[in-house]
């Protein structure tokens, strides 16, 4: 999603149009497919909760996008409709298998665990992301190595790779951690999208009184789109302003292997200072990233920039995760995380879309780039304004009641 699959969508699938076309049409295919996933994590966090459906709803969505993903292997150049189709479902069952494994946090860690244990998920997961991208660009660049004919090859492999790789290490959470509750069900109450729907508009109106967690969630909504959008438009970004291949895919591996023991920096930094403060160190770094890619022309520059991105994306990112979970009631932790979801990717529209609609109308990405700032001055802002105590008062309040 952050390094093969642009550079291939420009290079291989929009191969006949401007790099400022194809970097519009997949900020478009982004925004397309938060809009989906936004529109249906609330319902589906409320049935959940409901239902104790967290791991059927978990394996639904894990083996839709493992499905899609694969499938990405028989798209051939001039397909960026039914590549950017392809991604959409893929991205909504990345995005809606992440509400119900987000939504497990509550109930397996304590207070005290929560912000470890959420940052060591991210520091494992870069370890197994870089793991996984190492073999996949020995793939693109050495493709003879596996009686590959070319690079091209090599990439649509490293789909099929990456649906094979997510699937099998989706098998401990599915066999080992066990569904919060089994409450037994009367054909009566059987029906999931009325209470769906019940619970999210109650949800709607719950959130209001929480105070510190909503302003927690217009401050993520902000700055989470500002890193959502660099995640997946930073390598067609690179693409357009004429850095290689090898070079954008080492360095977004770079990221993977310095965010593993910087993630857990940041969770020693969590309890050194505190969690909100910890992040607000991350958004600082964002907005110096920001700038930096305005300017950026080399690509020893993007390799500067990949170890700024490296040093602040997982720990921001866990961070975020553990203390909106701190903050949510665990009775309805599911449908809290449903809107968590939503407001990461509603937020999520924005960023790729105004990113999108810059290159296109100035010719040119740096100018979507900077934009982003806006995001995370605005987050950072709000973020400070949020009483983390009094938000986990109350939310232990209404988990004992």
């Amino acid at each position: 999603m952050a390094a093969v699959l642009p550079n291939f969508y420009s290079q291989v699938i929009c191969r006949n149009l401007k790099p400022a076309i194809a970097s519009s049409y997949w900020a478009y295919t982004n925004t397309v497919g938060m809009l989906f996933i936004a529109l249906s994590a609330p319902v589906l966090g409320a049935i959940a909760d409901h239902y104790r459906w967290k791991k059927r709803f978990l394996s639904f969505f894990l083996f839709l996008g493992v499905i899609f993903t694969t499938l990405l292997f028989w798209v051939r150049s001039g397909q960026w409709w039914l590549a950017s189709f392809f991604y959409i479902m893929a991205f909504l069952g990345f995005a809606g298998a992440n509400i119900f494994y987000d939504s497990l946090l509550p109930h397996i860690a304590s207070q005290e665990q929560i912000d470890d244990v959420s940052v060591l998920g991210y520091a494992v997961g870069y370890w197994g992301g870089g793991v996984l991208l190492a073999i996949n660009l020995f793939m693109i660049q050495f493709p003879a190595f596996f009686h590959f004919s070319d690079a091209i090859v090599g990439a649509r492999f490293s789909f099929v790779t990456v649906g094979i790789w997510w699937l099998f290490f989706s098998i401990p959470i599915l066999r080992h951690v066990p569904e919060p509750g089994i409450p037994s069900l009367t054909k009566a109450s059987f029906h999931p999208l009325k209470i769906g729907f019940q619970k999210t508009f109650a949800v709607m109106k719950q959130i209001r009184h929480y105070r510190e967690l909503f302003k927690f969630l217009m401050a993520f909504w902000l700055y989470n789109d500002g890193i959502g959008t660099i995640i997946k438009m930073a390598v067609i970004y690179g693409t357009e302003i004429g850095i290689g291949r090898l070079d954008l895919i080492g360095s977004l591996l770079l990221v993977q292997f310095i965010g593993l023991p910087l993630s857990l920096l940041f969770g020693r930094l969590a309890h050194w200072l505190d969690t909100r403060k910890a992040i607000l160190i991350g958004l600082g770094g964002y907005s110096l990233i920001t700038l930096f890619g305005f300017f950026m022309t080399r690509a020893w520059q993007f390799w500067l920039l990949a170890i700024l991105v490296g040093c602040v994306q997982g720990g921001t990112q866990a961070l975020s995760r553990s203390l909106f979970g701190s903050m949510v009631p665990k009775k309805a932790s599911a449908e809290f995380f449903g809107f968590y979801n939503v407001s990461q990717k509603f937020a999520g529209i924005f960023g790729p879309f105004i990113f999108g609609v810059t290159a296109m109308v100035t010719g040119s990405g740096r100018w979507g780039v900077f934009a982003l700032l806006a995001f995370f001055l605005a987050g950072a802002f709000l973020l400070w304004q949020v009483d983390v105590d009094a938000g986990r008062r109350m939310a232990m309040e209404n988990t004992e009641g």
